[in-house]
């Protein structure tokens, strides 16, 4: 049996632009420009989301796995397509 979380995480506020997730001690932006799987989403699936590693996050409802240095330094890790 796994033990329980510890570390918290929660979104803080959404708006047309992207939401606010609250991790641990720190508040990041979240913009729907760099990550556009949240765009559509309901405020369900953006609040459903775990913290599986000290830097991953995960949203089961949308299925949308992403490192938290990811949403710090978006430009570091750039959208790319393979169409």
């Amino acid at each position: 049996m796994l033990g329980v979380p510890t570390s918290k995480i929660e979104v803080s506020l959404a708006s047309n632009k992207g939401f606010w997730l609250l991790l641990d001690a720190e508040e990041l932006f979240v913009p729907f420009s760099e990550f556009p799987w949240f765009h559509r989403a309901t405020i369900e699936a953006i609040t459903t989301v775990e913290k599986p590693s000290s830097n991953h996050l995960y949203w089961p409802l949308l299925d949308v796995d992403l490192s938290v240095e990811s949403i710090r330094n978006p430009s570091a890790f750039p959208l790319l397509s393979k169409t």
